[in-house]
């Protein structure tokens, strides 16, 4: 065993025996050094060892700490849906949820939008600015329907962070991942085909279900690790399933990241009952953990993993660029792309483009993932301290979403109602589902606002909650 391994290992030890608790300060690179008569480059080694498994945290300028959230114990459960193809409804409540925006909700906790007051946008939106003022004219014409050579360029070269290789021309350019979904959808299917989805699943990816005439099949997810391969398994046995559609890595709504190990073993799954698999990837630069994991399509062998992403969560959802790199699927993905929405807007991509390039995007991608950590923490002390003792919440790996499991007895369909009169607006849980499941859950967001408005908005719910159930508190 190397020497940094060595000391890894001592260093892990002290951890998990609570010779070092969360919140604590660990030694110096120099003083473990001297301890233990090693180099400087081998403490270091160790200390990276020991944050990949998150077991550790650096802080510029303040050395090592133990992370101050510890693990979490009391998860929402691993969910039961039906155990058969449906077809999706909720089609009104999400309607609802995008159209309302009233102007007495001071406390936005529903949509799944990123912090766009950053100053490290201020690049980007100075390209665009530059581009709109001295060349306006390409703006107005075709551009070619997979999307501005250099940014699929870059996104290629950005691929590689997710352990994927891919070629500029493996990459479609699409109207936000929204449209990705859809197009992915349709070409790997056929109306009335059955989709195998997460359960809870994001709302949008069923809504592109519902709209090319699918049926969805939710598979039991667990709140940590994600969907069970078991069931799933168990599912493909019994029906003619054609694509299992996932987020593995910062999952919206419930924030996990798959192991590496059940990515790998969810793709051997699809190769050996020969389906696709759709893999929503939008989240996952926002992983909190350093490199960033990889992605499905890392394993991709054969092309029979559709690799779906944007930029609407990691910079803004009104840049409207998306992309696929569809594998075997790229002819039939191009060609519905094309009769879909034809082009996408040129100057954004070339604004993107020259943010990749220059670096904007990964300065922009350190710091506003240690922001929403931070923010996460936040939240859940909120929730902690003033929610019901029964109450159950996910501890995302990444992105700016929660998942937040109430006691039976709490029907978060009457409280998103009553919470939107006192000015907080949150996402009820049935719109996660299918069926209109998880009656008693609700998705919120920590990625604007402040941390007091956060508070206030939980303290609020807090307060709905009591004056029904007492008992609870």
């Amino acid at each position: 065993m190397s020497l940094y391994a060595e000391l890894a290992d001592r260093l892990r030890e002290h951890i998990e025996h609570g010779f070092y608790k969360p919140g604590d300060k660990l030694p110096s690179v120099r003083q473990l050094a001297t301890e233990h008569g090693v180099s400087i480059s081998t403490v270091q080694e160790a200390y990276r060892t020991l944050e990949t498994e998150r077991l550790v945290e650096a802080k510029p300028k303040s050395g090592y700490f133990v992370p101050s959230q510890p693990h979490n114990d009391n998860l929402p459960h691993t969910s039961r849906p039906p155990q058969r193809p449906l077809d999706v409804s909720q089609w009104e409540q999400v309607l609802n949820l995008l159209s309302n925006r009233p102007a007495n909700t001071r406390i936005q906790l529903q949509h799944a939008a990123p912090d766009m007051t950053v100053s490290t946008l201020t690049p980007l939106l100075k390209s665009l600015s530059d581009l709109h003022r001295q060349h306006p004219d390409w703006g107005l014409g075709y551009g070619d329907i997979r999307g501005h050579i250099e940014l699929r360029e870059q996104l290629s070269r950005l691929a590689v962070a997710s352990g994927c290789q891919l070629h500029h021309d493996d990459v479609v350019v699409t109207s936000g991942c929204q449209e990705a979904l859809s197009v992915c959808l349709r070409a790997v299917s056929a109306p009335g085909d059955i989709i195998a989805i997460e359960s809870p699943c994001f709302y949008g990816a069923m809504q592109a279900i519902k709209a090319a005439n699918l049926k969805a099949l939710e598979i039991p997810t667990h709140p940590e690790h994600g969907i069970s391969l078991e069931a799933l398994q168990l599912a493909l046995d019994q029906w003619p399933i054609k694509a299992i559609l996932v987020t593995p890595t910062a999952n919206n709504p419930l924030g996990y990241v798959m192991p590496e190990d059940k990515k790998q073993a969810l793709y051997k799954l699809a190769q050996e009952y020969d389906i696709a698999i759709i893999e929503d990837d939008i989240y996952g630069d926002l992983t909190y953990e350093f490199p960033r994991p990889r992605a499905i399509k890392a394993f991709d062998e054969d092309g029979r993993v559709l690799l779906c992403s944007s930029f609407s969560k990691t910079v803004a959802p009104g840049m409207r660029v998306g992309w696929i790199a569809a594998g075997r699927y790229r002819d039939q993905v191009t060609h519905i792309k094309y009769v879909s929405s034809s082009m996408c807007p040129t100057l954004s991509q070339i604004a993107l483009a020259k943010f990749l390039r220059l670096g904007g995007y990964d300065r922009h991608i350190r710091k506003i993932r240690n922001t929403y950590a931070t923010s996460r923490d936040q939240l859940l002390q909120a929730i902690k301290i003033h929610l019901p003792n029964a109450t159950r919440v996910t501890c995302p790996a990444g992105g700016f979403v929660l998942w937040v499991e109430f006691p039976p007895e709490v029907d978060t369909t009457k409280l998103t109602e009553q919470a939107q009169e006192h000015g907080v607006a949150i996402a009820s849980g049935s719109l996660f589902s299918a069926t209109g499941k998880y009656r008693s859950c609700c998705r919120l967001n920590y990625s604007d606002q402040t941390a007091e408005l956060r508070t206030e908005g939980i303290k609020i719910i807090a307060q709905l909650i009591k004056a029904e159930h007492p008992n609870l508190f």
